[in-house]
Formats: structure tokens, C-alpha cells, sequence
């Protein structure tokens, strides 16, 4: 069997890199660190390795060098990077692939390096890796968008990797972050995806009758069942089932759904018939089940039931880059939806968009722009059309308690010039204060910025 060593030192992408090569009959060692690697090469013979370009604490082109063409490598590398493993393959690297890249793309890659002929069309793989970056959707008529923020990166990569198998992933994230496109993605680049995806949102179901919204009834069951109804695992068989806020389940209903995951088996209420079905679970939430477990709300065996393996959405605060992606998007939408015209935002408004924290996240944001939209009658959005909560915005709350009003105006003064980066005409308007009056608050807070 072919042994292949893995240099990564995000252990949960190298977990899902390592489960998937051995299903392709592939021998894998991990290691998280470059020195690590160099101690399994002197200790073990391999036919490959794979490792990614940056590592805290070694450079793989270091690697590429001193193996000198001994063992074919290949670098892992970010989208920003590639001349950087164009230098590697000078050094004599056999390839590189850019993250996020398909399993499809790396076996290609694997299957060259180890019988020693070119890759076909490497400007191919990365167009190739290009089209496989980042999707965002937005809406029925959504357009695929590229998104290159490193927190959206990396979730790609996770998405990519878990979604051809069937784990149960339990997809954590704020609301508005885009839980349920995420599903959507996992699906769509899964062996079900020509199944159906079937969503139930957990939050609006009651108690009563979320046994029959899983499992369906017969006509007569219960007082309200006038027709039989088929419930969301048997409406799913062979495909995906998608249980959003999964957290707002009953405890009785966490029994009814981890016997359902148990058995793989399930009755329409009032039905002595089983019914075998073949459902991958995706779950999301938006609180912590961990401290939910803890506290008894919700069950453990349960909990590990779903989350074979998490994903964490990122907040729309710390996707930097993404914001003006998402932003021109919407823009483009609404544009078409009420046939206006507008060609851009003012500077005012993108620099009030980069300051304001967006605590409802993409939702938020397409909800703004299609106001701002709405309300334009100019060639660009300007900042009397943004909802007043942005131009006013209430700075990071801080707990009072015992502060005096001078600490909390110093408070309020370094996180809107965090909130700018420390651009003291944007922090001023922020605050709603003259450019002179914050210089004189500074200086009379001593303030060492």
C-alpha cells in the first residue's frame, strides 16, 4: 500500500485529508508540525508527501529542499500564494494545489506525482480550485460569488472535505451567517445531492407535533390528522435532512430523534409498520449545546449523534474582504429587483459599513442594502438612506458597574477608533464629535495610541 506523509498543522482539515485518502486504499501518517515530519522521513519510508506551504513553525519549502527530489512532494497552498509554490517547484516540488481544493483535484495530483508524469493542466487545477472557492448564496435567483477571507477560506476547505462523506456535521454559527446555505453546499457537493434536501426548522415546531413533523401520521391518529402525512426522514430517504436550531428541541422530542439516528428505522404515528431509512443528518444551531449538555437540557449521546463533525461559521465581522463582495452583490440584486440603476456606494457609506459591527450578519447586511436600494434616487447609495442603528451606531457595550463616566468615555473612544483602525476622522463621526474635540479627549485622557 502507498504511504503518504501529511505536514498540516490544522488538525481537523488533516483528519478529513488522512480519512479520505485511506478510503482510496492510501496509507497515511499525520504530522502537525515540520519537525515532527522530518523525525517520520528518518523513521519510516515513504512513497509521498503532501504538506502545506506555511507552518508555524518551518517553511515547506525548507522541506522540498532538503529532500532534493528523493520522494515527490506536494505543497498545500493559500490562494495568495502561488509564487511562492512556484519557487518550491523550482527546488523541485512535484506540484501544488491551492486551497480550498475537491478531492477529485487531489487524487489527480497524488496519481501524477506517484507515476511520475505531469499533472494535466495545472493552469486547469487552479481555474479549477478558483470555481471551487467560497459560494455564498443569496436568494432564488442567487449568483455564485468568491469570497477570499481567510475564516471563509478555511470553512471551504472543512466543506469540501467532510461533504462526501456521511457524517453527521452540526453546523455552529449567529444568526444570519448562513447556517442553512452552508447545509445547502455540504449537500450539493455530497454523492446525495441528486436526493433531496430537506430542511425542518426545530425553533417552530411545537413539542406536540414534532413527532409528526419527523416521522408523519396516519390519517386518524390524532384529532387534526384528516390525511396521512409523510414526515421529513421519510420525505429525505436517500438524501439529506437538514434540522436547523436543532438546540430548541424537547427533551422528549431528543429522545424520539436519537432513537430515529439508532435504529435508522421509523413509524408514522399510528402506524405499527417500520419504515427503513437511508437520511444523512446535517443540525445547526446557534447556541452552545456543549453548556446546553452540561446543564441537562440537552443530551449528550444526542449531541455526539450529531456532531461527528462541526463546522463554526465565522460572524460577518471577521470575514475581512468579504464584506464589499457581499455588499456589491446585494447591490447588483436589488439593482435588478427594482429596476434601478445605482452604480456603487458613497465612500461614506463603505467606510460606515467596514466600522459597524453587523451583529445580524449577511441577513442584516442584504436587508440594508435592499432599503438603501429602495430609498436611492442618485448613481451611488449615500448614508441618508442606511438605517439610523448604522449611523448611530451604540458602540460595544461595557458593564458600568463601578466605572466612573470617564472610563466609560475612554471606553467609548478606543473602540471607535478600534472600529475604524484608529482613522480618527471615521472614529469622530462615530462618535458624533468633532475631529478637534476627539484630539482634545485624547490628549486629556493621555490616551497612548
Amino acid at each position: 500500500m502507498t504511504k503518504i506523509l501529511i505536514i498540516e498543522d490544522d488538525t481537523s482539515f488533516a483528519q478529513m485529508l488522512q480519512k479520505f485518502l485511506a478510503r482510496n486504499s492510501y496509507d497515511v501518517v499525520l504530522s502537525h508540525t515540520g519537525l515532527d515530519g522530518e523525525k517520520q522521513l528518518k523513521d519510516q519510508d515513504f512513497q509521498l508527501v503532501i504538506t502545506d506551504l506555511r507552518l508555524p513553525d518551518y517553511d515547506g519549502i525548507k522541506l522540498v529542499s532538503k529532500l532534493k527530489g528523493e520522494i515527490p512532494v506536494i505543497v498545500m497552498t493559500g490562494y495568495a500564494e502561488v509564487s511562492t509554490a512556484v519557487k518550491a517547484m523550482k527546488m523541485g516540488a512535484y506540484d501544488y494545489i491551492s486551497k480550498p481544493f475537491t478531492p477529485d483535484q487531489m487524487l489527480s495530483v497524488i496519481d501524477g506525482a506517484l507515476n511520475s508524469r505531469p499533472v494535466i493542466a495545472k493552469e486547469a487545477t487552479k481555474e479549477n480550485s478558483k470555481a471551487s472557492a467560497p459560494i455564498e448564496k443569496s436568494g432564488a435567483n442567487s449568483e455564485h460569488l468568491l469570497l477570499t477571507s481567510d475564516a471563509t477560506q478555511k470553512l471551504e476547505e472543512h466543506i469540501i472535505l467532510v461533504a462526501p462523506t456521511d457524517m453527521s456535521v452540526l453546523i455552529i454559527g449567529e444568526s444570519g451567517t448562513g447556517k442553512e446555505v452552508t447545509a445547502k453546499a455540504i449537500h450539493q457537493k455530497s454523492t446525495r445531492n441528486e436526493k433531496p434536501f430537506i430542511a425542518l426548522d426545530c425553533g417552530a415546531i411545537p413539542k406536540e407535533l414534532a413527532a409528526s413533523e419527523f416521522f408523519g401520521h396516519i390519517k386518524g391518529s390524532f384529532t387534526g390528522a384528516v390525511a396521512d402525512k409523510i414526515g421529513s426522514f421519510e420525505a429525505a430517504n436517500g438524501g439529506t435532512l437538514f434540522l436547523d436550531e436543532v438546540g430548541n428541541l424537547s427533551y422528549e422530542n431528543q429522545i424520539q430523534l436519537l432513537r430515529a439516528l439508532q435504529e435508522r428505522k421509523i413509524k408514522r404515528i399510528g402506524s405499527n409498520t417500520e419504515i427503513q431509512v437511508d437520511v444523512r443528518i446535517l443540525s445547526a444551531t446557534n447556541e452552545d449545546l456543549k453548556a446546553a449538555v452540561e446543564k441537562g437540557n440537552f443530551r449528550e449521546d444526542l449531541y455526539h449523534r450529531l456532531n461527528e463533525f462541526s463546522l463554526q461559521i465565522p460572524a460577518l465581522k471577521n470575514r475581512h474582504g468579504d464584506l464589499p463582495v457581499l455588499a456589491t452583490h446585494f447591490l447588483e440584486k436589488f439593482n435588478k429587483k427594482l429596476n434601478k440603476q445605482i452604480l456603487d456606494f458613497s465612500d461614506e457609506v463603505w467606510d460606515i459599513f467596514k466600522a459597524y459591527n453587523w451583529p445580524g450578519n449577511i441577513r442584516e447586511l442584504q436587508n440594508v442594502v435592499q432599503r438603501a436600494v429602495l430609498l436611492t434616487t442618485t448613481d451611488k447609495v449615500q448614508a441618508n438612506t442606511l438605517p439610523s442603528e448604522l449611523i448611530n451606531p451604540v458602540l460595544e457595550t461595557v458593564e458600568l458597574g463601578s466605572l466612573s463616566k470617564a472610563d466609560f468615555e475612554k471606553e467609548q473612544i478606543v473602540n471607535a477608533l478600534k472600529r475604524t483602525n484608529y482613522n480618527k476622522s471615521k472614529a469622530a463621526k462615530l462618535l458624533q464629535v468633532t475631529r478637534k474635540t476627539l484630539y482634545n479627549r485624547i490628549n486629556y485622557y493621555d490616551l497612548d495610541l
